[in-house]
């Protein structure tokens, strides 16, 4: 039983990489890592019992090597097979073709490698995917990786060792890796490369296991006794001592068997390692090796279930939205431009009205963000406009004078305030134009989220002349949009409403200003006893005064518009010069007319400003945002429902084509891996 969980793994392997697409799920399977001298090569042909790895100086491995090996029954007899009947290879990029004799394995694994990194020392992240038939070797799944290097040799890349590190990172930090971290026992195990980079993706050490080569080559009188009991860097696997075979064996073709008898002699003579020695060399690392993976795959084999399940469900639902190819001779396409068009306007509706089944609780959207530019951008930015900050006093005491004409005014002109009350009224022009462009904008922001739909990347074209023609349709509406705003300023400047029922009248104005002016006293305070006795005659004769001119610091009624020798300017009767402004300061009378218009310009503004924040966003909805959402399905269908252009519009995009391919092919693979763990 637990050796068929390995196989169930293999052919798990096996069917998503036939079927030529990524394997979505994490299947248990052990990766072997360390730097390059640490002797990879030797410990996983010495598990296999054959040469067949490439050999030679520097990087050697520079793809990933999935090595799956079988315990099998015998293949058919072939001429080929009479030297080596009972154990051969095969490569999934070669399907069907034995390998009988491992030399020739060896070769073609240097040229798949070259094909895809050529003949310098670059590195491919793409596997190689060998399967290793023998009844000599237990059931296993090995990857092996490029050993990790510092410097760059050669023609390496400079950046050689990041690749190696990032190639093998994508692998060890799977949770369901198991790590085979190979270290060269002669060298000091805290400098070990291969268990440094697995502490980091694996702290606990809890799917590390260590393997200990060169142990022969170590001094006299030195051993991993320590290490073995984890004395040193523990890891709840352990460590697995092993000797291989060295450089001038290999030379000389010294047999793997051979090197696995000198392997057991060694350990079972060595004073330091006999009490202990069938928990060292290679036959035990396999079978330890099998063991674990067995017992790893039993405790993930119901998450890999589930997970398959799910990606199942996944691919399916997608493949389901993509939809199959069209049928033009069906009448299919028009009925898919009609669908469309129907769902595209109806959801454009729901986002407006906050009906959509996507609401979001992470930040405004559709109709909200609409609602925002009214009563937030739009409401805010006419608040803020002051009738006075572009108008000075003296300004409007100059308007007082004009409006005036040749006879001074006995009361505050009303063509004064009106004059500069409409220039105030047509500022807010500029706001309410630019809240029609902001709605515009919003309404552009929900027609491209819109068209991210699926349906929408399967069919380009249909994606470009929907844009094009929802934002034309759009465009268009701001005509009319804009011209109802523009004339709901024009006719707050056309005709002044001094009846409104909220407008400040005249003479409460001057009221609120004289108070303002002269304050009342306390009437037990004896200024006002005094005042209250001269006011009335004060008021009387300050005013005649200023009228006729005889007041003690009476300047005349244009006094404020002059400066200098005012005396001398007088006697001498000069013509007035060509341009007349108001320089000194404000009279009594001056002050109080100018008081009283600005308490006016402002009751009445802001009677203006709450009839533009309350219209114009009316204003906008009808012509823009209402008639975008009652007219844009009978605009698209008229351009977009007709025959002559339904081929064009449905040409599927070469993305969707792949997407569709890939997906069923992922769907394949998932299905005879979901019929694989039923089995079990």
């Amino acid at each position: 039983m637990d050796a068929q969980l390995i196989k169930t793994i293999n052919k798990l392997q096996d069917a998503f990489t036939t079927v030529g697409v990524h394997n979505p799920v994490d299947l248990p399977q052990i990766v072997v890592i360390g730097s390059q001298s640490s002797g990879k090569s030797s410990v996983l042909e010495n598990i296999v019992g054959r040469d067949f790895l490439p050999r030679g100086t520097g990087i050697v491995t520079r793809r990933p090597l999935v090595k799956t090996k079988k315990d099998e029954d015998a293949a058919p007899s072939t001429p080929e097979r009479e030297e080596n009947p009972d154990e051969w290879g095969e490569f999934l990029h070669k399907p069907g073709v034995k390998f009988y004799d491992f030399s020739k394995i060896r070769e073609e694994i240097v040229q798949e490698t070259e094909a895809k990194t050529g003949r310098n020392a670059g590195i491919s992240p793409l596997p190689i995917n060998l399967r290793i038939f023998s009844p000599n070797v237990l059931t296993l799944t090995l990857v092996d990786l490029p050993g990790m290097t510092k410097v760059p040799i050669g023609d390496q890349p400079k950046d050689i060792e990041k690749q190696i590190r990032d190639m093998i990172s994508k692998y060890i930090v799977k949770p369901n890796a198991i790590i085979l971290a190979v270290t060269a026992g002669n060298t000091d195990l805290a400098n070990s490369d291969g268990l440094k980079f697995a502490r980091e993706v694996d702290p606990e050490g809890s799917r590390t296991i260590g393997v200990l080569t060169k142990i022969d080559l170590m001094d006299q009188g030195t051993d991993v006794v320590d290490i073995l009991a984890g004395r040193v860097i523990p890891l709840r696997l352990g460590y697995v001592p092993v000797v291989n075979r060295g450089q001038r064996d290999i030379e000389a073709k010294k047999r793997i068997t051979a090197a696995l008898e000198y392997e057991k002699n060694f350990f079972e003579n060595h004073p330091s390692y006999r009490t202990k020695a069938q928990y060292c060399g290679t036959p035990f690392l396999a079978r330890k090796l099998n063991m674990i993976l067995m017992h790893h795959i039993r405790n993930t084999l119901p998450e890999i279930k589930a997970k398959i399940q799910a990606a199942l469900a996944k691919y399916q639902a997608e493949l389901a939205s993509i939809g199959d190819p069209m049928d033009e001779q069906s009448g299919q396409q028009a009925s898919v431009v009609l669908n469309i068009v129907t769902e595209f306007c109806s959801e454009f509706r729901s986002v407006i009205e906050g009906h959509s089944h996507d609401l979001s609780s992470y930040e405004l959207s559709g109709g909200a963000r609409i609602s925002f530019v009214f009563h937030e951008l739009f409401c805010n930015g006419v608040k803020a406009i002051d009738p006075f900050d572009q108008i000075k006093d003296g300004d409007i005491r100059t308007l007082l004078y004009n409006s005036s004409g040749s006879s001074p005014a006995l009361f505050v002109a009303t063509s004064a305030f009106e004059v500069i009350v409409k220039q105030q009224i047509k500022r807010l022009e500029d706001p309410s134009l630019k809240c029609v462009s902001l709605t515009y904008d919003e309404l552009v922001r929900i027609v491209a989220q819109l068209l991210q739909k699926a349906f929408f990347k399967r069919f380009p074209s249909l994606k470009e002349r929907f844009y094009s023609l929802v934002l034309s349709f759009l465009k268009k509406a701001m005509v009319p949009t804009n011209k109802l705003v523009s004339d709901l300023i024009a006719m707050e400047t056309v005709y002044v409403n001094t009846a409104h029922p909220d407008f400040l009248s005249g003479h409460k104005a001057i009221a609120i200003v004289n108070e303002r002016m002269n304050p009342r006293l306390p009437p037990n305070d004896p200024r006002a006893q005094q005042g209250n006795r001269a006011s009335p005659n004060m008021s009387r004769n300050s005013l005649d005064d200023d009228m006729n001119g005889t007041g003690s610091n009476s300047q005349g009624f244009f006094g404020s518009f002059f400066s200098g020798n005012r005396k001398k300017k007088q006697a001498m009767m000069e013509p007035p010069p060509p341009v007349l402004k108001a320089s000194g300061t404000l009279s009594e009378r001056e002050q109080m007319e100018t008081e009283v218009i600005k308490l006016l310009i402002n009751s009445y503004y802001n009677i203006v400003k709450r009839t533009v924040i309350d219209m114009v966003p009316k204003a906008v909805m009808l012509n823009l945002v209402h008639r975008a959402k009652e007219e844009l399905q009978r605009e698209l269908l008229q351009e977009l429902y007709k025959a002559d252009v339904l081929d064009e519009l449905l040409k599927e995009s070469d993305f969707t084509v792949q997407r569709r391919r890939e997906c069923k092919k992922m769907i394949e693979a998932l299905q005879k891996a979901d019929e694989i763990v039923a089995s079990v």
